[in-house]
């Protein structure tokens, strides 16, 4: 049994098998596509943003101990 299932960038209908080498997309194009959407930020994955590398305490000493810890100081 062949599983069809709709492009997600296009639509159309495609095999989902391992007869297709852009699978789910139908093509490599379709695939590109959505690639570069992802690239350009056209989407966005919904949820609390990650600790960014600016709270990260990167200076010489941290990284010649191997250590990489937050500037900030957590009070207990």
């Amino acid at each position: 049994m062949t599983i069809k299932v709709k492009c997600p960038q296009c639509g159309k209908e495609t095999e989902y098998s391992e007869k297709n080498p852009w699978r789910p997309f139908c093509c490599e194009r379709c695939k590109i596509i959505d690639l570069g959407a992802w690239a350009n930020g056209d989407y966005v994955i919904a949820g609390k943003p990650i600790e960014g590398d600016d709270d990260l305490d990167i200076s010489s000493e941290s990284l010649a101990k191997g250590k990489l810890h937050s500037k900030e100081k957590i009070s207990r």
